[in-house]
């Protein structure tokens, strides 16, 4: 016997986070439930409203939408209660403000039911009207984030930002998106494309909104929120690649100055001052690539989707028993080298030096040991991490 309680799944939910949507909620709800009906597909509207005093809540329930009150304040909270209160196997999410044709949604549905997880719209291939984006966030914003994000994730979008997306429901579920704010839109991209995830383009049409007053969306702080949120989620651009840069070049550089100076023609010349600096540079970069094997390590330890790659490689080589080697070898050139500055110096009575000569010895030497402290207890920080 079948339980009235349960309903059954249905193939399509759109679905609109709504705020104060009271001038379009109703066109966006009727147009969608038209392309349904339209199209033949067991379907329902469904606005996830996020706390509206205009009365969105009553017009989008008139216009024949489920209405779901969330009490979670934000974009991605109002959008992640609607997911997990949807009906439909697929789900069609666009704002509520009219700027999406929710009358023509066959190419999402197209690559939904080929077996994509999650369909994107591209404005700027489908079509960005006249007023329809800020200048700022059309030519810098947009361009700018999106093209961090295929580069730190490699990810098959060239629009990370657009409003109106499809997805299946079962899939984004499990991604256990959290971010309540604007950065929610980059989540869903960034965790798709860790978990491999298909994923797909379909260009879509951006037209003025229709609600005569200013958007919720604050360009600069909801910039960072999307470009802090792909950092933090990509350690290896964050921190291993830059602390590795940094490494190499401060440890080349400081080799050869800790020999000879090094002549810039016409303009100065390399010696004792930038030894010291790029030696300091070499620190600075292993602990910087540390943190970066940290967060990788934590990473896994809190079954967080984060980037892989090179970083999983030098965990594997920064054993705690290989940390402690390479570490304690360090260490000891490095106490190695201070002695024999001390017994240079007991060569000369203990009394004056020449700078020249004795910091190419004394600055190498502390820069070792300095080195070898880092990855040696940066090995058993590691290991302690990574401990069961």
């Amino acid at each position: 016997m079948t339980d009235p309680s349960v309903t059954p799944e249905l193939e399509l939910t759109v679905l609109m986070p709504c705020l104060d949507e009271a001038q379009t909620v109703g066109q966006c709800v009727a147009k969608a439930r038209a392309y349904l009906e339209r199209a033949g597909i067991a379907g329902e509207v469904l606005v996830a409203d996020n706390g509206s005093t205009d009365g969105s809540r009553e017009i989008a329930a008139a216009a024949g939408a489920r209405v779901v009150p969330i009490g979670r304040k934000g974009y991605g909270a109002a959008l992640t209660g609607g997911i997990q209160a949807a009906h439909g196997r697929y789900v069609i999410m666009g704002d509520a403000d009219d700027s999406y044709d929710f009358t023509n949604l066959d190419a999402f549905v197209a690559r939904l039911r080929e077996g994509y997880a999650l369909v994107m719209g591209n404005r700027f291939t489908g079509g960005i009207r006249p007023g329809a984006m800020p200048t700022l966030n059309r030519y810098l914003g947009n361009p700018v984030l999106s093209f961090i994000g295929r580069w730190l994730f490699a990810a098959p979008v060239g629009d990370f930002h657009c409003g109106i997306r499809g997805f299946d429901r079962r899939a984004i579920l499990d991604l256990d998106l959290r971010a309540s704010g604007m950065e929610f839109a980059s989540e869903m991209v960034v965790k798709a494309t860790l978990a491999h995830l298909r994923i797909t383009e379909v260009p879509t049409t951006l037209s003025p909104d229709g609600r005569g007053r200013p958007p919720h969306l604050r360009p600069w702080r909801d910039g960072w929120r999307h470009l802090r949120f792909m950092l933090l989620r990509s350690p290896r651009w964050l921190f291993l690649y830059p602390g590795l840069a940094l490494t190499l070049v401060g440890l080349l550089l400081a080799s050869i100055l800790t020999f000879r100076s090094i002549p810039i023609p016409g303009v100065f010349t390399l010696d004792i001052n930038g030894l010291l600096y790029f030696a300091i540079a070499a620190v600075v970069g292993v602990q910087v690539a540390f943190f970066g094997l940290f967060a990788e390590a934590l990473a896994r330890k809190l079954n967080l989707r984060v980037d892989h790659g090179l970083p999983e490689t030098l965990l594997r080589l920064a054993s705690l028993e290989g940390s402690i080697a390479l570490g304690a070898a360090l260490v000891l050139v490095g106490v190695a080298g201070a002695v024999y500055a001390v017994v240079r110096w007991g060569e000369q009575s203990f009394g004056p030096l020449v700078p020249s000569q004795m910091m190419r010895i004394t600055i190498p030497s502390v820069t070792t040991l300095a080195i070898g402290t880092q990855i040696l207890f940066g090995g058993f920080l590691l290991g302690f991490i990574e401990a069961e």
